[in-house]
């Protein structure tokens, strides 16, 4: 991956701070080891009782200082934790992420931890030891440090306290308010000189306690030697000092109660909504210097990737399939047909071997001979063989959906994780390509990359813009079925299963996976109950472009004997039985990724001397603003009934204030799938 550039102040070596006055101070939180009885009184924690932990407080305190090398971001952190269930253990197990580049680093220092116990009415405490402790290498530039507080039981409390110095001004440390535990109290501050500019990023829909910005006037000794001072020639040649005041934006962020944070269907990662604030560093403003940018600019990031070994040099270096390349450009002259053949020989020559990655690992040449190779690996191999057939192909990049959203006005390359190829076509049409997923169709993104926009980066990076990153395919399923219905109540027929669309990529990707039977036990038989399939037979397996089929034989028992009244519920095995929607209300936008259609057309032949005494009647439902359609209806026809169900959700996504309408239009689809038609035996 590309590491973000290591931030240069602009300081000699001989700068010294000897003091930094903080106005406006405010008491601590919280004291290391200084616990409230009401930690250890169960009735505190009645209202938490469907958690596994609470966060009593997580306080963290971030300022910059100055040692004889250079500006540093020195954090402290002091967290308390109410353990209630055995589930909870887990939470007694801290890993802090760290940082190194070149001679620069972050340092764990004065680590300390406790956990407490109440035995026989006593307060026991049990100290963190250093045997607890161990360091994890994660690549050359990352590590962690980890540890585990002892002899944690349901109803310790536990407590633990860092401080991290970081060499690297611009990795000021976030914070994270909310987590999947509810949280009491959660402090955050960050006394910042006025040299430094961050921007700050507030999200989440939590509301903020406390929120202050108190400037005070701190002082810095400036000692230098020779004739530099602040990097720049001065006149004198002996040493000196000379004392600086700078203003210092003290911020104090708190916020009180917050309710754990709650996955929930048809998301991305949780760290798109979770209340939280990050910092990017913008820009620096040195005594006697002008502003210094540091943030860059989308033109910087996109000179910066195509200058890049693991990324734009990659698109050159495709000379291995020269070939192959010319016989598809003799065999496909249509741009379409051939960018088509050149997926196909991509998907051929390097297997995804599941890492989504912005950049190549070890060369695409590399991958090819190992036939293997990350995200990065795949595309760029793709983008670069589309050039060489004559197609104008260009980089996205992107965010996938489990990474996390981007913002559009913070130029960071470390944001994005993915890239996908784009090809100009005739008349002003345009293509999005990807080579990751063997079993979909050309043009098929894979679901994970539908995260609303991508950056175009071109060669020429000025000329770089953002785009839609979505599909035109949609999740399609089609059911039919033709079954007859004996006078226990049982039914005997045939189902035609149709899978279209990102539910054909799913399910061939399923039966892939499981082969034939399996896929069948697993889909249908187990998701059933009292289904007997007798045979059944696959088509269009392996053509991409066209749904996947199945055909079954199916047999569903009735009761023991005849019944005078049979109660047929026409939906039980077919349509939706619960609304995933479960929540009154929801903060955050319910994302499908891609449009929904599903429909399902049934026929039920009714046994010889009944007839049809209660019928459910027909309905259609729509969302707001043509957001989708619900149709249902049972009909009486010839053979018996048919029973009609189409479900259309017209957009991928749908926001927070549309939550409540899409919740009971799921009610209105679950309560109507629920409904009997009732049959009476003939006198």
């Amino acid at each position: 991956m590309i590491s973000r550039v290591l931030l240069s102040c602009g300081l000699t070596a001989g700068l010294v701070l000897t003091g930094l006055t903080q106005a406006h101070a405010q008491a601590d939180p919280i004291k290391f080891g200084k616990l409230d009885p009401k930690d250890f009184d169960a009735k505190n924690f009645v209202a938490d009782s469907g958690a596994e932990a609470v966060i009593l407080c997580d306080f963290g305190r971030s300022r910059i200082d100055y040692q004889q090398d250079g500006f540093r971001v020195v954090f402290d952190r002091i967290t308390r934790i109410k353990i209630l269930k055995k589930s909870g253990y887990d939470w007694a197990t801290v890993r802090i992420p760290l940082y190194k580049k070149n001679s620069g680093e972050e340092k764990v220092t004065a680590l300390k931890g406790m956990t407490y116990n109440m035995v026989n009415g006593e307060m026991v405490k049990e100290k963190l030891e250093a045997t607890g402790m161990f360091t994890e290498q994660v690549d050359v530039n990352h590590s962690a440090r980890k540890f585990t507080l002892p002899n944690v039981k349901e109803g310790s409390v536990i407590e633990y306290a860092y401080t991290v110095a970081s060499d690297f001004v611009y990795n000021f440390q976030d914070w994270q308010f909310q987590h999947t535990i509810p949280v009491r109290w959660s402090e955050y501050r960050a006394n910042i000189p006025e040299y430094f500019d961050y921007k700050m990023l507030m999200q989440g829909y939590e509301p903020l306690e406390v929120n202050e910005h108190p400037i005070s006037t701190g002082q810095m000794t400036v000692r230098w030697s020779g004739q530099t001072k602040f990097g720049l020639a001065d006149t004198r040649t002996a040493g000196g000092a000379e004392t600086l005041t700078p203003q210092v934006t003290n911020h104090r962020w708190a916020m009180k109660n917050v309710p754990a944070f709650r996955d929930e269907p048809y998301m991305t990662t949780r760290q798109d909504y979770i209340a939280r604030i990050d910092f990017e560093l913008a820009g620096t403003k040195m005594p006697e210097q002008p502003y210094d940018i540091k943030l860059g600019t989308w033109v910087s990031v996109g000179n910066e990737l195509m200058g890049n070994e693991n990324f734009g040099l990659q698109l050159n270096r495709t000379g291995f399939l020269k070939a192959e390349v010319a016989a598809i450009v003799a065999k496909y002259p249509d741009p379409t047909e051939r960018a088509a053949a050149l997926v196909a020989l991509t998907k051929q020559s390097i297997g995804f071997d599941g890492n989504d990655q912005l950049t190549s690992n070890d060369g695409i040449r590399k991958a090819f001979e190992q036939h293997r190779g990350n995200s990065a690996d795949v595309n760029l191999l793709l983008i670069g063989l589309l050039r060489d057939a004559g197609l104008t192909a260009t980089p996205v990049i992107l965010s996938t959906r489990d990474h996390g959203r981007i913002d559009e006005n913070v130029p960071m390359v470390n944001r994005f994780n993915y890239v996908l190829a784009h090809v100009a076509l005739p008349d002003n049409k345009e293509l999005l390509l990807d080579a990751t997923e063997p079993l979909a169709s050309v043009g098929m993104l894979p679901e994970r990359c539908l995260n609303t926009m991508g950056r175009l980066i071109p060669d020429k990076a000025d000329q770089g813009r953002w785009i839609e990153v979505a599909s035109s395919q949609r999740y399609v399923h089609f059911q039919m079925a033709q079954l007859a219905l004996d006078e226990r109540g049982g039914l005997t027929g045939k189902v035609h299963d149709e899978h279209g669309g990102y539910q054909a990529l799913q399910a061939r990707t399923k039966l892939h996976a499981d082969g034939e039977k399996k896929y069948v036990e697993n889909n249908y038989l187990k998701a059933n109950e009292g289904w007997e399939i007798s045979k059944y037979t696959f088509q269009q397996k392996d053509v991409l472009s066209k749904p996947l089929a199945l055909d079954m034989e199916v047999k569903v028992a009735g009761g023991e004997a005849a019944a005078s009244t049979i109660y047929l519920s026409p939906m039980r095995h077919f349509g939706e039985n619960r609304n995933p929607f479960l929540l009154e209300n929801r903060l955050f936008p319910v994302d499908f990724g891609a449009a929904h259609d599903e429909t399902h057309m049934l026929t039920f032949t009714l046994p010889a001397g009944y007839e049809v005494e209660e019928l459910p009647k027909s309905v259609l439902v729509s969302l707001p603003d043509n957001g989708g359609r619900f149709q249902y209806s049972v009909t009486p026809s010839p053979a018996g009934l048919q029973v009609v169900s189409r479900i259309t959700f017209s957009k991928p996504s749908y926001s927070a204030e549309e939550y409540a309408d899409l919740r009971e239009f799921y009610n209105h689809i679950v309560a109507k799938h629920a409904e009997q038609i009732v049959l009476k035996k003939k006198s």
